[in-house]
């Protein structure tokens, strides 16, 4: 099954909602922290109480790397109880050129196996290149972020009149020959978001910043409720992993998930 379809399988069973495991140490619950394992443990408890109502998992790498062999050895065991049905995405940001980005597709899709990652498209085409020749993958390049940095590049207007972002929308269109190509697009984008959703075409759409840094789940949804090929992603993170701080967080992360979920099938099925 292409990394694609998944995610055409989730949003046909009425699944948006991406949860992001962005497992930090000093943030999970106190009774896990000092045991071994203890962000697989974690994500484990998380992976089982959204497995079924979740449409992907994504995995920012930072949270992984910062702990070094073990951080990834944890990444690893993470990856490995998530159902093949189930997208999952590696949120590493990369772009790079010749064999640096070879090698970093590989490490993605080949060796940890992950079925999308996360690019930035600053160095051109030539740096995302080698992750469009995996044509059962999915590779979202970052257009317009939900960070208030977005207005130093990505907002600036071209001789045109068009903005940065709105032509790395264009290129990724360009690109997708093999179908896996996406774009990431901020939920606290919101106006922006409204204004040019015609542009997307059929690309897949992974919306960051719904809760914690700012965005509305309300006016994303409104928005993307009108677009015929829905293709969507919505990533929550804190506001689902660390909903609870007890030891029930799990519950507490999986009746987020459901409300969530629910408002969105109540929008779409106005």
């Amino acid at each position: 099954m292409t990394s694609l379809k998944k995610i055409e399988n989730k949003n046909d069973e009425g699944k948006f909602i991406c949860v992001g495991l962005d497992a930090d140490i000093e943030k999970i619950p106190v009774h896990l922290k000092n045991i071994p394992n203890s962000i697989f443990k974690f994500n484990k408890q998380i992976i089982e109480n959204t497995i079924e109502n979740a449409a992907a998992y994504k995995l920012n790498l930072a949270f992984y790397e910062c702990l070094g062999l073990e951080g990834l050895r944890q990444l690893e065991k993470t990856l490995e109880i998530i159902p093949p049905d189930i997208l999952t995405i590696g949120d590493a940001k990369r772009g790079d050129i010749g064999n640096t980005s070879k090698m970093y597709a590989k490490s993605i899709f080949e060796y940890f196996k992950f079925d999308s990652i996360t690019l930035h498209p600053y160095m051109g085409y030539d740096s995302i290149s080698p992750f469009l020749e995996y044509h059962d993958k999915l590779n979202f390049v970052l257009a317009l972020t939900s960070n208030k940095g977005a207005e130093d590049f990505e907002k600036i207007e071209l001789k045109n009149g068009n903005r940065l972002y709105q032509l790395i929308i264009e290129k990724v269109k360009e690109w997708d020959h093999n179908n896996n190509c996406g774009i990431v697009f901020g939920a606290t984008q919101a106006k922006e978001l409204k204004e040019n959703i015609e542009r997307f075409g059929q690309l897949p759409v992974l919306v960051p910043g719904v809760g914690a840094q700012g965005g509305s789940l309300t006016d994303v949804m409104n928005i993307f409720s009108k677009r015929d090929e829905m293709r969507l992603l919505i990533n929550v993170s804190r506001g689902i992993i660390y909903r609870d701080s007890s030891k029930n967080f799990a519950k507490a992360a999986r009746d987020e998930l459901i409300e969530l979920n629910k408002i969105v099938n109540e929008i779409l099925n106005k």
